[in-house]
Parts: C-alpha cells; sequence; structure tokens
C-alpha cells in the first residue's frame, strides 16, 4: 500500500555531516507525524526526531543542537540534517510515517529500509 524509500546514509569522519532523505509513495490518503529511528545492533531501535503535519520538531536530548528534522508534506517527504556528528551517531537509521491509507481507513505506522550511517576516523 505505502512504501518509504531512504537515502543519504554513509561514512563520515567525526564532526561532519550527512542529509538523509526518506520518500513516501503508494495509496496515501494522509501522512501525519514522520520521524527517524536509529538502532545498532543488540539495542532496540530508538526515536532520534520527529515532526508532525504542521511542522513543530521533537528530538532526543542527545542530538539536540546537532540534527534538524523537516519536511515537504506536499511531496510527503522527510529530511534529517546531522550535523557535527559523533562515533555514538554509528547506527543504521529507519525512516518512519504514520499514514492513513485509500485502501484503509485507519492511522498506521510504515518504516523504511533502513540506510547505514558510520562515524569514524
Amino acid at each position: 500500500q505505502v512504501q518509504l524509500v531512504e537515502s543519504g546514509g554513509g561514512l563520515v569522519q567525526p564532526g561532519g555531516s550527512l542529509r538523509l532523505s526518506c520518500a513516501a509513495s503508494g495509496r496515501i490518503f494522509r501522512v501525519n507525524t514522520m520521524g527517524w529511528y536509529r538502532q545498532v545492533p543488540g539495542k532496540q531501535r530508538e526515536l532520534v526526531a520527529s515532526i508532525a503535519s504542521g511542522g513543530t520538531p521533537n528530538y532526543v536530548d542527545s542530538v539536540k543542537g546537532r540534527f534538524t528534522i523537516s519536511r515537504d508534506s506536499g511531496k510527503n517527504t522527510v529530511w534529517l540534517q546531522m550535523n557535527s556528528l559523533k562515533p555514538e551517531d554509528t547506527a543504521v537509521y529507519y525512516c518512519n510515517a504514520a499514514v492513513v491509507s485509500t485502501l484503509g481507513g485507519y492511522l498506521r505506522a510504515y518504516w523504511g529500509q533502513g540506510t547505514q550511517v558510520t562515524v569514524s576516523s
């Protein structure tokens, strides 16, 4: 019904920057909150940043002042600008969107495929 495709991951040195992108497509009636999660081996997936349909952002404390989430509702796209990256930011980053599909009259979460971010010298 709905697909989320991510891009922008890669290898970067500490202090560097990356910009992640995620585009939702398919039989979409409405996209509400969109967000980015990250996961490392052996740990649970955690919410990094989210942005409401009206544009209000929310961040986990560890990335405040370094990461910026933004969205283009007309294109159902969300970005995560990651600055001043640290080794502890290394993880697989997953896009998430709360979507009402034209094929289902209820709100549910969809996930991107994940993109690897590695911060290392």
